[in-house]
């Protein structure tokens, strides 16, 4: 299956790692699509008047192709959110520390874990499709098309205020704790 190629800026250079089990792994830092800076009080109401913001986009490669909804596809799906939420608030809670406010956005309920939800869910594949343009197929759940995974992508989403050379200092220190090696 050939699947379109993605463009992006060299300053969004996504950060390769692989896992243990040889699944890739992708994280590349953004700023905020235009639906984030428009609702960003209603997504995450306890962060007012932020001066800048950054959109954290980790994309896990699954096992299978996530397009139809099986017992082993979804339990692939828990096994990769539980992936990102125990990288994600590592990450966080890093960052946090440094004094950048910074959460992670559920991918199963698109509320933030560490601040009180708003009143507008996030979508992670609605912000994946606007900030890398990866085509998304609608099924009972909209399905992101990665250009070398298919849809065998898991996306997941972390905002901060914290500057992007920081994430990826951050983001590479801790992610051997989670059996992610660079790849070279």
């Amino acid at each position: 299956m050939n699947y379109p190629p993605v463009y992006s800026s060299k300053q969004n250079c996504p950060i390769h790692l692989v896992g243990k089990t040889g699944q890739a792994v992708q994280i590349s830092i953004h700023s905020p699509s235009r639906y984030i800076c428009a609702n960003c009080e209603r997504i995450l109401p306890d962060w007012k008047h932020q001066s800048s913001l950054w959109v954290v986009i980790v994309l896990q490669q699954s096992q299978y192709q996530l397009q139809e909804s099986t017992p082993v596809i979804e339990e692939e799906k828990e096994r990769l959110r539980e992936k990102f939420m125990r990288f994600g608030c590592d990450l966080a809670f890093n960052l946090r520390d440094r004094n950048y406010l910074t959460d992670l956005i559920d991918p199963r309920t698109g509320y933030p874990l560490l601040s009180h939800p708003g009143i507008v869910p996030h979508d992670d594949t609605a912000v994946v499709k606007a900030l890398l343009n990866y085509p998304v197929i609608k099924n009972k759940c909209c399905v992101l098309v990665h250009p070398e995974w298919g849809t065998a992508v898991y996306p997941s989403i972390l905002i901060s205020e914290a500057p992007p050379i920081m994430i990826e200092s951050v983001t590479k220190s801790i992610a051997p704790m989670h059996g992610w090696q660079e790849m070279s």
